[in-house]
């Protein structure tokens, strides 16, 4: 499994989605159930819902630009041995919906650890090409239009938060035309220290919010603000910001996160949570080497 598919470690995925299932269902057993109509039928499949996870997560690190030709061309001839309850492609793509939830509860065991130094952004998720969105229905009722550096954009948005290892501290998804300041208190409940981002999170009352709770937002300055003295150190990681724009780039074009083959609300957040997780298993992530090397000179007042 691992020649197959050679960026990301199959077996250790498997493993770590495979246990965090069987706690899950622990939990779960012991919560109140919903009640259920008389004569209910329930969905049931020879899979496991760790299988189905786990070859969802494998098809962002495969390089494969389809899923369809994943399954076929190296899943169903190649992963019979791993895999004994394999399913068509088909009734598998019908399987994907039902862990999406545990999809999303197990991105969540993956996040980064709070260093005390964190980056966001936002990156624009097109769910078809702006010249066709008149015609787009498979998410009309959900998306809108954004407006980024590079033009017009249909669809949602992905704001993320990660730190100074290029790890994942927080992420959340909204429509396009969703100002990045808006999601940033509920993004940031949990991270302290400095929150560094681009010239559109610029708030004095977002600031002041941030601060009261240990977090202090630092941005460039735009053309019509006074300048402001900015500690050396702070001023070298607002240049290093580009890190989580490698991130964002990452996840577009190796982790596939964004393409405009979607025919199911709850497959495109199934594809957006695998391509998230698939990045944490990542061995070489962006990352900024802080250490001090050669600078005994300088006062560590300025680190």
């Amino acid at each position: 499994m691992s020649t197959i598919v050679s960026r990301l470690d199959i077996t250790q995925i498997f493993c770590d989605v495979d246990d965090f299932c069987q706690r899950f269902e622990q939990v779960w057993q012991q919560q109140p159930q919903l009640p259920s109509m008389p004569q209910e039928r329930r969905s049931r499949s020879r899979m496991s819902l760790s299988e189905v996870m786990t070859i969802v997560i494998a098809f962002h690190g495969s390089g494969f630009r389809t899923f369809k030709d994943f399954y076929t061309l190296c899943v169903s001839p190649h992963w019979r041995n791993a895999f004994p309850h394999l399913v068509s492609y088909t009734r598998f793509v019908e399987l994907m919906p039902w862990c999406l939830m545990l999809l999303c509860c197990f991105l969540n065991t993956r996040k980064g650890e709070v260093t005390g130094i964190s980056f966001i952004d936002s990156t624009p998720i097109e769910v078809c090409h702006p010249c066709r969105a008149h015609a787009h229905k498979v998410f009309k009722q959900q998306v809108g239009w954004g407006k980024s550096s590079v033009g017009w954009k249909y669809g949602f948005k992905l704001h993320l938060i990660i730190n100074d290892q290029g790890e994942l501290l927080a992420f959340q998804l909204t429509t396009a035309n969703t100002d990045d300041r808006k999601v940033v208190p509920d993004l940031t409940q949990d991270l302290i220290g400095k929150l560094f981002g681009d010239r559109g999170y610029v708030s004095q009352n977002l600031f002041e919010q941030l601060y009261a709770r240990g977090l202090q937002l630092m941005t460039k300055s735009k053309r019509n603000m006074k300048n402001r003295l900015v500690k050396l150190i702070d001023k070298v990681l607002l240049r290093k910001r580009a890190l989580i724009e490698s991130v964002n780039d990452q996840l577009k074009n190796i982790c596939q996160i964004e393409h405009s083959r979607h025919r199911s609300l709850f497959n495109f957040l199934v594809n957006l949570l695998a391509g998230l997780t698939a990045y944490t298993y990542q061995q070489k992530k962006p990352a900024l080497d802080l250490e001090v090397k050669g600078l005994s000179a300088l006062p560590p007042a300025m680190f």
